[in-house]
């Protein structure tokens, strides 16, 4: 019991410190790792176990792989055909993420992030306006999307693997509308919250006069290339845990290759490799070391037992307790290993009472995948989009996600809620 409280009070310092000191937060996460290392609560043998490999290839490959998006000039143009189609900031900022929202449904949320951040830094600069509420609403987006099918997160597939469900379930599930007309319900309502918060950006969008022409396609047909072969990754029974993280690392090797050989230039291999940003990757690096030191310490495992206990044997209040501790512990814990360990529980939850666990397991998944827009760091989306604004020389203050992130959440996830108990509950 005493390592367990040890546990727990090194976990909640961990994230207390990195809300508090933005600016360290990846020197802050490494740290406490080490601390979980050398004290044995996450033993040598769980290390690698712990750090999910193929997250961090896909987003070192992801990144390498949108600069040269970004020096292709595509970014530009398509800032171009979305100004050309908005009338003010504000409708500016709601296409951005719906676009974002779009694209997540089917890539990896991370990927999103890093695809259509340049296209908006690119926007707010041809506007003059700070970018930084345009990368939030990209980010919690992206997210949002992400439970839409089984590709767009690792939630998703994994809810996927565990229940036996295909890439056509999560649209109609056992006769039923599936979880990707809840979470469209989510972001229709989202919008018009995001639409809200922007409702002072009233300036109109500058007319462009010439559009910017695209100097290589070959960035561009990669980035596709890579959204098909992930789709169709998800497809393939009993692959490697890394296939993802090597397919995003192989393309960015291609595009890199194409670059050089286009411009026999080493900065073609320099300046992908130098877009990476190694302290996004170091910060997830340790935030995976650290929920593996607490899983290991049981304490996710405790949560779980908590909360199939504070239920009693009533579905609605299970399912209420389930979805919104789920957006709870999300906006601050990585909800992979949260997912991992509460789908059995929900499963045992779910036989116990001899009831279907469809209503469950929509519930977890949504509220997993949602909590995480809460704070600025419950999702690698989130993590990704403010490393972006920051090496960009826009510093994110918890104030400024908070502002987008709460309302967003609220007003994804209450519709959520309602639709599934509409559907699989009542």
């Amino acid at each position: 019991m005493f390592h367990l409280i040890y546990a727990i009070i090194l976990f909640a310092l961990t994230y207390v410190l990195m809300l508090a000191f933005s600016k360290y937060r990846p020197y802050i996460a490494l740290g406490s790792a080490l601390i979980f290392i050398v004290t044995g609560m996450l033993p040598l043998n769980q290390i690698f176990g712990a750090i999910d490999f193929n997250v961090l290839l896909m987003i070192a490959g992801t990144m390498g792989l949108v600069q040269l998006f970004i020096d292709s000039k595509m970014p530009a143009l398509l800032a171009d055909l979305i100004m050309e189609r908005v009338h003010s900031v504000q409708m500016a900022a709601v296409a951005l993420a719906l676009f974002a929202g779009v694209i997540s449904a089917f890539v990896d949320n991370v990927a999103t992030v890093l695809m259509v951040a340049p296209i908006a830094l690119e926007i707010c600069k041809k506007m003059k306006t700070n970018p930084v509420p345009f990368i939030i609403a990209i980010a919690v987006s992206s997210n949002l999307q992400g439970a839409a099918t089984l590709v767009g997160d690792t939630t998703a597939i994994m809810l996927g693997s565990y229940a036996d469900m295909s890439f056509l379930d999560f649209f109609v599930y056992k006769g039923k509308p599936g979880i990707f007309f809840a979470v469209e319900l989510g972001a229709i309502v989202s919008a018009c919250i995001l639409a809200f918060l922007f409702r002072k950006e009233k300036a109109p969008v500058p007319k462009v006069f010439t559009r910017t022409e695209v100097t290589d396609y070959v960035p561009t047909v990669l980035l596709v290339g890579m959204i098909a072969l992930l789709i169709g990754a998800s497809f393939i029974p009993n692959k490697p845990d890394i296939t993802n993280g090597l397919i995003c690392v192989g393309l960015m090797i291609a595009g890199i290759v194409c670059a050089f050989i286009k411009s026999k230039k080493s900065a073609a291999v320099t300046g992908p490799l130098k877009a990476i940003d190694f302290e996004t990757i170091g910060l997830l690096f340790g935030l995976f070391l650290v929920i593996g030191g607490i899983t290991n310490m049981g304490v996710i495992d405790a949560v779980a037992d908590l909360l199939a206990q504070v239920s009693g044997g009533n579905l609605f209040l299970i399912y209420t307790v389930i979805l919104w501790a789920s957006v709870l512990f999300s906006a601050f814990i990585d909800n992979i290993p949260y997912v991992a360990t509460m789908l059995p529980v929900v499963t045992g939850l779910a036989s116990s009472l001899g009831v279907d666990p469809t209503l469950l397991y929509f519930g977890l998944l949504s509220g997993a995948t949602l909590g995480g827009n809460c704070t600025p760091i419950g999702a690698s989306a989130n993590i990704t989009g403010i490393g972006i604004l920051r090496k960009n020389g826009y510093e994110v203050k918890n104030k400024d996600f908070l502002r987008i992130g709460i309302p967003f959440t609220l007003a994804a996830v209450i519709p959520a809620y309602i639709y599934f108990w509409i559907f699989f509950g009542a």
